[in-house]
């Protein structure tokens, strides 16, 4: 009986009547996962149906030798990836909060209001005024030359079909990176944080640096990574997460994360995070230093993706102080079962964050 109880106290928190942080952000994983590989292995099926409808012979569908080549197709790395990718995020974080975290999914930073529209609209300015600044200052100091226009990056799509994929993985990425890293784990780091040895602000400071870290950790399997580009991409973590730990929703992060990338990639030609995706209206080539361009992995491995970064943390602090109180939303790290947590109304001047 003491080992059953024991375990109990380890998987089950009898205060707040549901599993433990740790184990939801360990079966959040895991449905994630799963979701992900069967919604890829039904997207590809559909495909592979849709090109026998449009008149392709079925041996040549199915002849195809070379996995790796059936992988990197356009329309897989494009289409398929991040809308598996998304899906099975959407859909491992409404069923792990509504049978694990027992809140609503709104809750995770979607309290749709005209303040998180205009927070959603800043962020989206943001991301490219920082990234149009990193290529101006790249181009001047002559560390970025632009080596042509309107140019695909695969040579079997147009520059068409090529910037409309970009455009649509660029925003399921944004908002399904963003919902994972600073939506639910986050959130319930926070939470799990939030104890004895840690108050309401501590476990929410705590929280964002340890998502910030893991957001780095997951980069690290990109093309062109190196330790000095996690560093850099923990760092993004923390750059896109302030949004969420100044206002609890995630407006600002979804939107600056979607133009950062758009127009770093599809814009200004540069690799995103190691990579190369679509087409871009400028083409690019980093021949400073790579400490300063961050070389082959795009700006975010260098001096002036750091800098720009750093430049837009000041930029979000002082958006937030202009539209209400600058606080840390610290009823993050507070669990309230099955709350609507905040209509993120404004009430005078400050956003309210309070239950319904």
């Amino acid at each position: 009986m003491a080992i059953l109880n024991i375990l109990t106290r380890v998987f089950w928190n009898q205060d707040e009547k549901r599993v433990r942080a740790l184990w939801r952000l360990a079966i959040h994983a895991v449905l994630f996962m799963m979701l992900t590989s069967f919604i890829t292995v039904g997207l590809t099926v559909l495909a592979a149906l849709f090109r026998l409808a449009s008149g392709t012979r079925l041996r040549d569908v199915l002849g195809v030798n070379d996995l790796t080549t059936l992988i990197n197709a356009p329309y897989a790395t494009m289409v398929i990836a991040p809308l598996a990718a998304f899906l099975g995020v959407l859909g491992a974080t409404f069923f792990a909060g509504k049978w694990l975290d027992c809140r609503p999914f709104k809750a995770f930073g979607f309290i749709f209001s005209k303040r998180w529209w205009q927070d959603f609209a800043f962020g989206l300015g943001l991301g490219a005024l920082l990234m149009g600044l990193i290529f101006l200052v790249g181009w001047l100091t002559g560390s970025i030359h632009v080596t042509g226009f309107f140019k695909a990056f695969n040579q079997d799509i147009s520059f068409f079909w090529g910037f409309l994929q970009a455009l649509f993985f660029f925003i399921l990425v944004g908002i399904y990176e963003e919902l994972l890293s600073r939506g639910y784990h986050l959130v319930n780091l926070a939470e799990g944080f939030n104890g004895r040895l840690f108050g309401e602000r501590g476990a929410l400071i705590l929280a964002y640096l340890v998502s910030s870290l893991a957001f780095g950790l997951l980069h690290l399997g990109n093309p062109n990574a190196t330790w000095v580009s996690g560093v850099n991409i923990a760092m993004a973590g923390v750059f896109l997460g302030l949004g969420m730990v100044l206002t609890g929703s995630l407006a600002i992060p979804i939107g600056l994360h979607i133009t950062w990338n758009f127009f770093q990639g599809t814009v200004f030609g540069f690799a995103v995070s190691g990579i190369r995706t679509g087409a871009t209206l400028i083409a690019t080539e980093a021949t400073g230093p790579a400490w300063l361009t961050g070389g082959n992995f795009g700006p975010e491995a260098g001096l002036l993706g750091l800098g720009a970064m750093l430049i837009g943390c000041v930029l979000i602090i002082f958006w937030v102080r202009w539209k209400g109180k600058l606080a840390l939303a610290e009823e993050l790290a507070v669990y309230e079962p099955r709350i609507n947590r905040a209509d993120y109304q404004i009430q005078s001047d400050t956003p309210n964050l309070a239950a319904d």
